[in-house]
């Protein structure tokens, strides 16, 4: 008899362990979360996972659909704020120079016979902040057209620095995914490492992550833009981290200097989304001041440092239609956390 599939396929102890308490313990309502529960039931069908946390401890879990705390969610785009701390972290330790270096030096071997005659000005920070002027496309809601030709590319680094680059453009904002995978790029070319064995040594390890994937390019290369998978839990680890100034535990794993600079604005962003630091959003919502890693689907953490919580959505990424949680957050959680009465 053939035998049944398991409902988790992950072993157990790839469930990560949280420190967690009552929500009542640090302040924060519970019926509010709740509601936002209840919420999610009824309005975002391709929602996989809700956790909130405040303090340092898990308040709040709650997982729907595929969602599981051993499953491996598909972060999308918010790939691209893990890729900036790999950035920060190899800056700190000197493994990489500093971001004001031009990109086309250190990506050299890489760089295409035919480039625009800008691109020697374009140095790491341009790629951080996406102002690196590179001509492209981008849509209302992120979508980018021309990314699936990028993704046929044999050679992804020579499409990415093939693009032309408007002179007048460089230093103004816009959304464009190449820019972060090149950053992947060029922490490779400086470590000698993909960008997934380096997160293992100087960033998941020190977290304690151990359940994790991250897809690779034609050439070998970890996605600087999409293609990392990580649990829930351990999206709020991140975060947690990120909110104690780069520290988790005893450890200081990402530099909180240069931390400061990269979950601040650095650039005007849009309107929808807010600001943009390095790979990061952050802006102000309900009052409270945020940073954001996003990804297509809602894959979302969320920071509010005022509240001291960190904020985890993951849903279905493989989507063309989808709800954005900013609601859950504006009606439910936040106004649990500042006793503000939850508005239907």
């Amino acid at each position: 008899m053939k035998q049944p599939v398991p409902i988790l396929q992950s072993p157990q102890r790839a469930v990560p362990f949280l420190p967690a308490a009552r929500p009542e313990d640090t302040g924060t309502a519970p019926d509010p979360l709740e509601e936002a529960h209840r919420t999610v039931l009824r309005e975002y069908g391709k929602m996989h996972s809700m956790l909130v946390a405040r303090g340092g401890r898990l308040i709040f879990e709650r997982y729907y659909g595929e969602g599981a705390p051993a499953r491996l969610n598909d972060l999308r785009s918010a790939t691209k704020s893990v890729t900036s701390l790999l950035v920060g972290i190899a800056a700190g330790r000197g493994d990489l120079p500093g971001i004001e270096t031009p990109a086309a030096g250190i990506l050299r071997r890489h760089v295409p016979y035919l480039h625009s005659e800008e691109l020697p000005e374009i140095t790491l920070r341009h790629l951080l902040t996406m102002t690196a002027g590179f001509s492209w496309q981008t849509g209302k809601r992120l979508g980018e057209p021309l990314i699936a030709k990028f993704h046929r590319a044999r050679r992804w680094a020579s499409f990415a620095m093939s693009l032309p680059i408007i002179r007048e453009q460089i230093g103004t904002f816009q959304y464009r995914s190449t820019d972060s995978h090149l950053l992947s790029m060029a922490l490779t070319e400086c470590t000698g490492l993909d960008a997934f064995s380096y997160a293992r040594e100087h960033l998941f390890g020190p977290l304690g992550i151990e359940h994790a994937a991250w897809n690779a390019s034609p050439e070998g290369h970890s996605m600087g833009h999409i293609g990392l998978h990580l649990t829930s839990r351990d999206l709020i680890k991140l975060g947690i981290c990120l909110l104690e100034d780069g520290r988790y535990g005893q450890k200081q794993i990402v530099p909180a200097e240069w931390l400061k600079d990269a979950l601040s604005a650095q650039t005007s962003g849009y309107p929808a989304y807010g600001d943009y630091g390095y790979q990061f959003w952050t802006g102000v919502m309900s009052g409270q001041p945020f940073t954001l890693a996003h990804g297509h689907g809602g894959q979302q953490i969320l920071l509010l440092p005022r509240l001291d919580a960190v904020i985890v959505f993951t849903a279905e990424s493989r989507t063309g239609h989808w709800k954005h949680p900013r609601k859950l957050v504006e009606q439910h959680l936040i106004p649990a956390m500042t006793g503000a009465a939850s508005r239907s």
